[in-house]
């Protein structure tokens, strides 16, 4: 099978551009500051992908069926009932580290988190640390 084409593509728009265009006061000011703990963490540039999804990195995957395809290794979307963080490693057991987060809900790879207060920084610095270099060991990625 060849490269699947993913609906969600890195684009040209501006995460700041984006994140200035929320109306939402609390949800803007929680994607600013997501954007500075991300771009600290994972010490790369962020990138939209899709109109709604901030990424940091990319990452090339292959399923056992031949689908493949490039996705981000890890970002968050400040949609309109939560913040959305893309955790990629979801099926590893990160209970540990998802039990000093805070108040979260958990998809297969991602978390929902209401609003930013409720969580602890620190801990989702070292859950999004994890995620990036469990990327970087099990997958060929890139910085852009």
């Amino acid at each position: 099978m060849a490269k699947s084409d993913n609906k969600t593509k890195q684009t040209e728009q501006s995460p700041e551009a984006f994140i200035a265009s929320i109306d939402h006061k609390t949800r803007r000011a929680d994607a600013e500051r997501l954007l500075e703990i991300f771009s600290e963490v994972t010490n790369l540039e962020p990138r939209m992908w899709g109109p709604s999804i901030i990424g940091f990195g990319r990452y090339h995957y292959k399923y056992e069926s031949g689908r493949e395809g490039d996705f981000l290794m890890t970002g968050f979307s400040p949609r309109k009932a939560n913040l959305v963080i893309y955790i990629l490693p979801g099926y590893l057991d990160l209970s540990d580290k998802l039990e000093r987060l805070g108040k979260h809900k958990l998809g297969k790879s991602c978390l929902y988190i209401n609003k930013l207060a409720d969580v602890d920084e620190g801990v989702l610095r070292e859950v999004i640390d994890f995620g990036v270099q469990y990327m970087r060991a099990k997958y060929e990625t890139w910085d852009d």
